[in-house]
């Protein structure tokens, strides 16, 4: 009996762990899970999981893996790591309460204000922009030059944070094969173009993060992919490129800054 006291004693001694806040869960997912999982839970691309009905544990201990990179996403290694333990919880909770999703082909609409984005294609960007940057991707056997607006080459080039009006633009090409099927190349080095793909871009103005969640706001910066034909590609989620480029806000969220910067002392 003094035993059982005794442990009572210590026990009511220790700190109550915070239940978990449901509502806080929401209003957190809402905002910014809902981009891919969807705000019930039923996520909007069939490639993504729904969270609808999962349990807590599951989905606490899946998000504290992103978070310590025991899982590799980079989408979710940039969210995670914004997230405190009392988050995880309340977020798993939340989408614990839901019921799971009745239809495995239903899918959740984007949010507005990531699916939009406000990037034009610039048509005379062969003749304005400056090609810095040339890159393989061997994976996917394909090239990409890389080109930087006016007003991003003088910043870099003064060591400043691109400013509004900043651009970057990707010519998306696949590599000319040989008769293994290998991509051919160069004396450069650097694959040959073949026939072009697409262009991915990423553009600065003012007030054009306004609408963005916090937790994925890259500054003022936008997302789009273009076809070929250089028209935006409909359905596109910019959470993606927006949770992959937040880790990098002292390279002005741009992967290839170290580049732009070097190419601009080379010149």
């Amino acid at each position: 009996m003094r035993i059982q006291l005794l442990l009572l004693a210590l026990l009511a001694g220790l700190p109550a762990a915070q239940a978990a806040d449901i509502e806080a869960g929401k209003a957190r997912a809402s905002t910014v899970c809902a981009a891919c999982h969807g705000g019930n839970g039923v996520s909007v691309a069939a490639g993504i999981p729904n969270l609808a009905g999962q349990k807590v544990g599951y989905l606490t201990g899946q998000l504290q893996a992103f978070r310590a990179g025991e899982r590799k996403s980079d989408l979710m290694n940039a969210i995670a790591s914004q997230l405190e333990d009392q988050d995880m919880e309340n977020v798993a909770t939340f989408f614990a309460s839901l019921p799971g999703a009745a239809d495995s082909a239903a899918k959740s609409e984007l949010l507005p204000n990531i699916a939009k984005s406000r990037i034009s294609f610039p048509a005379d960007y062969k003749t304005r922009f400056t090609r810095y940057l040339t890159m393989n991707f061997p994976d996917d056997k394909q090239v990409r030059f890389f080109y930087a607006s006016p007003v991003a080459i003088k910043a870099a080039a003064a060591g400043v944070p691109l400013p509004d009006g900043s651009m970057i633009i990707v010519e998306v090409f696949n590599a000319k094969l040989d008769e293994k099927e290998n991509p051919v190349k160069g004396g450069d080095g650097f694959f040959a173009p073949d026939e072009i793909v697409g262009y991915a871009t990423m553009e600065k103005e003012a007030g054009w993060g306004a609408e963005i969640p916090g937790m994925l706001r890259n500054a003022d910066w936008n997302y789009a992919p273009f076809t070929a034909d250089k028209v935006q590609r409909s359905g596109f989620n910019q959470a993606v490129c927006l949770a992959c480029h937040k880790p990098l806000p002292k390279d002005n969220h741009l992967f290839t800054m170290s580049q732009l910067r070097a190419s601009t002392h080379a010149n």
